[in-house]
């Protein structure tokens, strides 16, 4: 029971901007913190159901709903996934080799293409929540799909080869009980899977079947170009399976 509270707190602490007991990193607070990661994607989903709901009971305008629905799963989050896929941006971007595109993640400089992705994934984002929020009917599709990104970049970490011994994925990897993890990751993706699936069959199942195919894409990123699985890479998955639901969700709208 402790181990699970502290990995409840480890986790919301680490991935949200909740306020948490400021606990040691130790085996015992780490071993099941990723089980509770996609619970910080309930509070994405959560948030932005509430200010859709907000937006429809007010009539706000299209361009303002759409600017807080791209910046409130940023904001909860404290903004480290897009930092993931910024960094990631500009390793990819190099085109050099993978030791040589290891360096560029670990640089805490901004160079230019991970700019131009920051630019391109946010103008994304803003665009398909416009066209959601102007007549979405599906609106909890989006919300299950901050748990489902969740539930895969958990997964990620402790199923993956990881590119390096030392980093943040490393640091959850080593110290979780990675088959609970994986199994109970396994279980938030199929559980926002089945959600979406119900609440809108073929948007739900085409956002299902293309989130599956960007983690196998990912992986075939991850083993080709950075030798393996990193924190920043963990975040780019997320980040980018989060714009597919909602450009699913737009779609369907």
């Amino acid at each position: 029971m402790k181990s699970a509270v502290g990995g409840l707190a480890t986790a919301f602490s680490m991935y949200s901007i909740l306020p948490m007991p400021q606990l040691e990193w130790t085996s015992s607070t780490m071993k099941y913190a990723m089980c509770f990661f996609p619970l910080v994607g309930v509070l994405c989903g959560g948030a932005v159901w509430l200010w859709m709901w907000i937006c429809s009971a007010i009539s706000l305008g299209t361009v303002l709903c759409a600017a807080v629905l791209t910046l409130l799963p940023i904001l909860l989050s404290g903004g480290i996934h897009l930092d993931g896929l910024i960094d990631t941006g500009d390793a990819l971007g190099s085109h050099q080799s993978p030791e040589r595109r290891l360096e560029i993640l670990k640089d805490s400089n901004v160079g230019a293409f991970g700019v131009i992705f920051c630019a391109a994934y946010l103008l994304l984002t803003f665009g398909f929540a416009a066209q959601f929020s102007a007549g979405a009917s599906v609106p909890l599709l989006l919300c299950f799909g901050y748990v489902l990104a969740r539930g895969y970049s958990s997964f990620a970490i402790v199923s993956l080869r990881l590119a390096r011994n030392t980093g943040l994925a490393h640091a959850f990897a080593d110290s979780a009980a990675k088959k609970t993890v994986r199994a109970v990751s396994i279980l938030w993706i199929a559980a926002a899977m089945a959600g979406m699936i119900l609440l809108a069959p073929a948007a739900g199942t085409a956002a299902s079947i293309a989130s599956l195919l960007w983690f196998l894409i990912l992986r075939r990123i991850c083993y080709r170009k950075f030798g393996g699985l990193t924190g920043d890479l963990a975040g780019f998955l997320l980040c980018v399976m989060e714009l597919i639901v909602l450009a699913c969700a737009a779609v369907a709208a």
